[in-house]
């Protein structure tokens, strides 16, 4: 677009964000047609998450609904906040209890969990939502502005064209109070009541805040002035639309938004709401009081009012803690003690582990412990690291790459391909040149595994799974055992567990993986650049390495992450050997027809029906059946069937894992007629997993001269030499990998299969 294009752009974004102000009887009237606008603070923060949607997720091993709010998908992603969905959907209940007024109103929401667990992304993302929503036709946000200089400068107060008020004189309430803040309380109370009777919201708006002290100041003038003058209708001629008008503003930080950083200093007050100003008490001041003009109204609840006020890094303020134990049941504070303001805001704290320490330094003194109240206050959501092995793989490529969308999908199958992907990045060498390094396919797996098993909790294992299969389970919610696809719910793992309490945090990953990418590997190939590729091994030695020369692990950590190490080490070369297997029988993969004709027959077989087909209704072929279990699956032999009769161990095979798959799907499926050819059997987990899946016995039985021993450097005109070719090809046109990559990961593997081969 050129220069002009851009400019026309913004001007249609500013356009949408903001509307022409309108009269306090316009702004009534848009509210009972439009009843979201009038939102108080707690419900506003729901609807504004609600409205973004949900998406399906599996974490810990169980399907949830997360609501697509925490993905920032308004600022594509930027700062989403990755796992911990339980807790994001817990703190969303709490506020539906919160905004219906049916509990949990004096509570302050707070956010605690250890660094690089998404706690700065929270308020990040928070900030970005609301915002966007905000500029939103339901989500549009309202304040009053107050105009005294036209009853000033009119000594008749009489009331003219408004369009000639001068814009100057304008002055926005500094603390976003609500339009409905002006009218009388029971004036109010009955527009609520007849909002309600008209719409019926579960969630019934709440007004409950009067007009903040520098709008009451305006109101007081105005309604003076008329009095003093015998104007009879005297709230009709304050909120005259020379004197007020209703304006839409954009949420963001310091509108709608209070957020007290770590640095912010002073005095509590000034902290909370503001501070007076010297200057404009002496200009403002009359008959000896404060004129609530004269005040900032910078505090963190007067920016937050209206919306949403967030303490980051509550430690630093732990002494305000206390103060605003009374502040969401009484909504109110005061400026000084002859001064006070209602706020409607929800109160959000975000902490370190420390804040909990300090809380709990006087637990031992039971009933007089002086902290009892605020931990009573306190309604705690605990962050904890990812153990889920696609968002901490979603995380490090995020870390790596700076790319912020979002990796869509519940089903750990869909998702294969992007954890296991490689990743190239271009880094700068000394000179200005430009290197490629590539992250080998499952390099970043490899450290994501590595992290997330880390952070498992191995007491409540069940007997016979390892911590990798944990992962595993969280990750997908089901595990493999042979053929058999084991749900999560299948195992019982303790709620109370520190799973994701402690472990490797994704900055030590990152950092440990961007030095990598900066050094060239000592290794060499007459053509390929190898030293260029980061090897899974390579990623995992490196931070397996590196966790005594971090200070943030303990002697504990150290030993417990070491002992760790060796089963991701086996995992991650058993997806190697899994690839490079795939590759070398590639050209040897069933087609699709001839799957179905098996299975067909197979079924017929167990039903005693018949197979149709173009030249009519056949019996189920014996001799296809075993031909395609013995060539295809290679499960079976010669002695296992008595000509082509099979024996108990075949008979066994297609009952329990092919019949009961597709009389599982069936019944999943279930329609009035269940017919076999209308199944995509490749979409039935355990058949696709028992005809797709191959062994080195399979590739032993298939490539009766090939010889591991000779994969370095096979000679010339050999088998070995022509399924390398074959199998590297295939690696790099179908799995994702590189020349190098596929080089080394075939060699590695091979390597270490020839110990095993005979």
């Amino acid at each position: 677009m050129t220069g002009t294009e851009y400019l026309r752009e913004a001007d249609r974004e500013l356009d949408a964000a903001y509307e022409e102000p309108m009269s306090l009887a316009e702004y009534v009237d848009r509210l009972f047609s439009h009843p979201s606008i009038g939102a108080h603070a707690s419900k506003y923060l729901l609807d504004a998450i609600e409205a973004a949607g949900t998406r399906t997720v599996i974490e810990e091993g169980e399907e949830r609904e997360r609501y697509r709010f925490f993905d920032d998908t308004h600022n594509d992603g930027e700062h989403a906040i990755l796992g911990n969905t339980g807790i994001l959907n817990d703190f969303v209940d709490d506020l539906r209890s919160i905004a219906a007024g049916r509990g949990k109103e004096e509570k302050i929401i707070w956010f605690d969990g250890p660094t690089a667990t998404g706690k700065s992304e929270l308020k990040r993302c928070l900030v970005n939502g609301l915002r966007e929503y905000s500029k939103t036709p339901e989500g549009r946000r309202y304040t009053v502005e107050w105009n005294i200089a036209s009853a000033e400068d009119d000594p008749g107060l009489t009331y003219g064209d408004v369009s000639r008020i001068d814009e100057d004189n304008w002055y926005v309430s500094p603390v976003q109070s609500n339009p409905l803040s002006v009218f009388p309380e029971p004036v109010r109370d009955g527009i609520l009541a007849d909002l309600a009777a008209e719409h019926g919201d579960h969630t019934p708006i709440r007004a409950e805040t009067d007009l903040d002290p520098f709008s009451r100041e305006a109101y007081d003038y105005l309604e003076k002035r008329y009095r003093r003058d015998g104007v009879s209708d005297l709230f009709s001629a304050v909120t005259d639309a020379r004197h007020l008008r209703v304006t839409n503003y954009v949420v963001d930080v310091g509108q709608g938004i209070g957020v007290l950083h770590s640095e912010d200093d002073g005095r509590p007050k000034e902290r909370l709401v503001g501070s007076w100003m010297a200057g404009m008490l002496q200009k403002l001041d009359s008959r000896g009081r404060k004129n609530p003009q004269a005040f900032s109204y910078d505090g963190v609840l007067s920016q937050g009012n209206g919306l949403l006020t967030i303490v980051e890094d509550a430690t630093q303020h732990a002494d305000l803690l206390q103060k605003l134990l009374n502040v969401p049941d009484e909504r109110h504070v005061k400026l000084d003690k002859a001064i006070g303001m209602d706020v409607d805001t929800q109160l959000l704290i975000i902490s370190n582990p420390d804040l909990d320490a300090q809380l709990n330094q006087h637990a031992d003194r039971n009933g007089a412990d002086p902290l009892r109240a605020l931990k009573r206050r306190l309604d705690r959501h605990e962050f904890r690291y990812l153990t889920n092995l696609r968002l901490e793989c979603e995380l490090i490529h995020r870390e790596l790459t700076g790319e912020t969308s979002i990796w869509e999908g519940s089903d750990g199958e869909e998702l294969h391909d992007r954890i296991r992907a490689p990743l190239s990045i271009r880094v700068g060498e000394r000179g200005g040149r430009v290197a490629v390094r590539e992250l080998a396919p499952h390099a970043i797996e490899s450290a994501a595994l590595y992290s997330v098993v880390s952070r498992l909790d191995r007491d409540d294992l069940p007997e016979g799974l390892s911590l990798v299969e944990k992962a595993l389970l969280f990750d997908r919610g089901y595990l493999r055992e042979g053929d058999e696809r084991v749900e999560a719910d299948a195992f019982e793992f303790d709620p109370n567990s520190n799973d994701g309490a402690h472990g490797i945090p994704v900055t030590f990953t990152r950092d440990i993986i961007a030095e990598l990418l900066n050094t060239p590997r000592d290794r060499t190939h007459p053509e390929l650049a190898v030293e260029n590729v980061l090897m899974p091994r390579d990623v995992l030695n490196a931070m397996a390495e590196r966790l005594h020369d971090a200070p943030m692990f303990s002697r504990g950590e150290h030993r417990e992450f070491e002992d760790r190490l060796v089963a991701v080490k086996n995992h991650v070369f058993d997806q190697q050997e899994t690839d490079v297997i795939d590759a070398i029988m590639h050209e040897k993969r069933v087609e699709p027809e001839t799957v179905e004709e098996y299975v067909e027959h197979v079924y017929a077989w167990a039903t005693d029906d018949v197979v149709t087909t173009d030249q009519g209704e056949i019996e189920p072929d014996p001799l296809k059946m075993k031909v395609f279990e013995i060539e295809h699956l290679g499960r079976f032999s010669e002695q296992e069937y008595d000509g082509t009769t099979p024996m108990p161990t075949v008979r066994t095979f297609r009952n329990d894992r092919i019949i009961t798959a597709l009389n599982r799907h069936a019944w999943q499926h279930r329609t009035e007629d269940f017919a076999i050819d209308e199944v995509n059997l490749l979409d039935i987990p355990v058949i696709r997993d028992v005809l797709e899946t191959h062994g080195w016995s399979d590739v032993a039985r298939v490539y009766e001269d090939l010889d591991p021993e000779q994969w370095d450097d096979p000679p010339a005109n050999t088998e070995t030499a022509a399924i390398k070719d074959r199998t590297l090809e295939t690696l790099i046109s179908e799995f994702g990998y590189s020349p190098a990559s596929a080089e080394l990961t075939s060699r590695h593997v091979m390597g270490q299969v020839s110990y095993r081969w005979d």
